[in-house]
């Protein structure tokens, strides 16, 4: 506990460099618009999260323990100068396959909100277009990468991989878009929306694999010490379980 503090207190003290999408940057008309559509998303999330709250006593101490994970994970910034914001890594995927991509996104919107009043990094006006490509699109496409595989045959590690790779990039691919979509002014978009993704490449290229390697890392450790809760969570059938042992 005393190195998470003291992890928590670093990262605070560090020279904010406008993580996620800088505030001021969207246009109001368009930060509004990233509101409306995260909002459908954030409110299921909390009435799932309350309903399997209810359902077992064992998930919100999980989704405790995820909301600081993916605080943690995405409190690292590596400035893109050239794109308005900063790379880093999301944790969305881990919190996604653990307790769904619903209650991710909820995680995602507190961990945001926190950053933004606290930190400084992102912003309030932007935090509707940071919670849709984080929250929704990067949750969704974690979870989804990882049931499709899985579903197809292929292990617990390289699913949960290709899940954390599917989550880093394409929040980044939403967040070139919502840039792209709100500064461009008379500029064609989609040339603009390429010019943004080429400059997020040198960094989320090399942090998406990152990305991937802490999730797969995350859930075959889970695998080793806690395939209980895996089969419950039904990520992991008992034949599996038998198989590692």
């Amino acid at each position: 506990m005393g190195l998470l503090v003291s992890l928590l207190l670093l990262l605070a003290a560090a020279p904010a460099h406008a993580m996620h999408i800088s505030e001021g940057i969207l246009p109001l008309d368009w930060a509004a618009l990233w509101f409306v559509l995260a909002a459908p998303f954030v409110v299921a999330g909390v009435r799932q999260l309350n309903r399997l709250s209810h359902g077992d006593l064992s998930f919100k101490p999980l989704v405790g323990l995820m909301a600081a994970v993916v605080f943690i994970i995405s409190c690292m910034p590596v400035p893109v100068p050239t794109a308005g914001t900063c790379s880093h890594p999301c944790g969305t995927g881990i919190a996604a396959i653990l307790v769904g991509p619903l209650v991710s996104v909820v995680i995602s919107t507190v961990a945001l909100l926190i950053q933004a009043l606290v930190m400084a990094h992102g912003g309030l006006s932007t935090l509707g277009a940071d919670i849709v490509s984080m929250g929704v699109v990067g949750s969704f496409a974690g979870w989804g990468a990882f049931r499709a595989l899985r579903s197809a045959g292929l292990g617990l590690g390289p699913a949960a991989f290709a899940a954390g790779v599917a989550t880093d990039w394409a929040t980044y691919l939403t967040t070139s878009f919502e840039l792209a979509s709100g500064i461009r002014g008379s500029e064609p978009l989609i040339p603009l929306v390429t010019k943004i993704v080429l400059a997020f490449v040198p960094t989320q290229l090399p942090l998406g694999l990152l990305e991937g390697a802490m999730t797969a890392g995350m859930v075959t450790l889970l695998a080793r010490k806690r395939p209980d809760l895996l089969v419950k969570m039904k990520l992991m059938t008992i034949r599996e379980v038998s198989g590692h042992a």
